[in-house]
C-alpha cells in the first residue's frame, strides 16, 4: 500500500474547515486493495485515526465537528457527553472534549466497550454515567453503520438518550439510511467525494 504524505505543507491561509479536509487527505488517505471493518472491499483507505491523533488535525477535528454539532441543533446546552464504539469514536470524543473547553463549555466524553468488562466494575461504557442523559454518539467514519449501532444499543441499554450520530467522513456507503431508519440525525462533517476529490 502507498502512505501518504508524513507532513503537510503548512495550511495556515485556509480557513479550518478546508485545513482539515486537505489534511485529511494528505494523512488519511491510503491506496491499496482493503478489507473494511463491513467486509467490504475498496481500493482505497480512509484511516482517520492519521488524523484524530496527529498534533495539527486533532485541535480541528474537535473544533469543526463541535460547530457542527451546534450546527445541527446539538450544541452542549442541548447535548451532555459524546462518545461511541471504541477505538475509531475515542480520539473523536476527546478533541470534542478539548474543544469545547478551550470555550468555556462543559462535555463529557465516553467510550463503549466492544464487549463488557469480566472484572472490576464490569461496565460495558466507560467515563461518566450517561443514565438520563443526552449523548450525541461519534465515529471517524462509517461504512454499514454497524460500530454506531453496537454503541446505540450500549447507549440504550446503561439509559442514554441518544440523540444523533456524528461522524467526521461520510463513506457513502448505506451507514447514513442505516441510521436514519432508526430515527435518528446522522451528521457528517464530510462526505467520501469531499476527501477522494483532492486526489484526482
Amino acid at each position: 500500500m502507498t502512505q501518504p504524505a508524513s507532513t503537510p505543507p503548512a495550511l495556515t491561509t485556509l480557513d479550518p474547515r478546508e485545513q482539515l479536509r486537505r489534511l485529511i487527505i494528505e494523512l488519511a488517505v491510503v491506496h491499496g486493495r482493503v478489507t473494511l471493518a463491513s467486509g467490504q472491499e475498496a481500493e482505497y483507505y480512509v484511516d482517520l485515526r492519521r488524523v484524530t491523533l496527529h498534533h495539527q488535525a486533532a485541535p480541528l477535528v474537535g473544533h469543526q465537528m463541535l460547530d457542527l454539532l451546534e450546527e445541527n441543533g446539538f450544541g452542549v446546552g442541548e447535548i451532555d457527553a459524546v462518545g461511541g464504539l471504541t477505538m475509531g469514536a475515542d480520539p473523536v470524543a476527546a478533541a470534542l472534549l478539548h474543544a469545547a473547553a478551550a470555550r468555556g463549555l462543559d462535555l463529557d466524553a465516553f467510550v463503549v466497550r466492544k464487549d463488557p468488562k469480566t472484572h472490576g466494575l464490569q461496565r460495558r461504557i466507560e467515563g461518566p454515567d450517561v443514565a438520563g442523559r443526552a449523548v450525541v454518539a461519534v465515529e471517524d467514519t462509517s461504512t454499514t453503520g454497524g460500530s454506531v449501532v453496537t454503541a446505540i444499543e450500549a447507549l440504550q441499554e446503561a439509559g442514554a438518550d441518544v440523540k444523533a450520530v456524528a461522524v467526521i467522513v461520510d463513506r457513502a456507503t448505506g451507514a447514513k439510511e442505516r441510521i436514519e431508519s432508526m430515527g435518528l440525525p446522522y451528521l457528517a462533517l464530510f462526505g467520501l467525494e469531499d476527501v477522494v476529490k483532492g486526489l484526482r
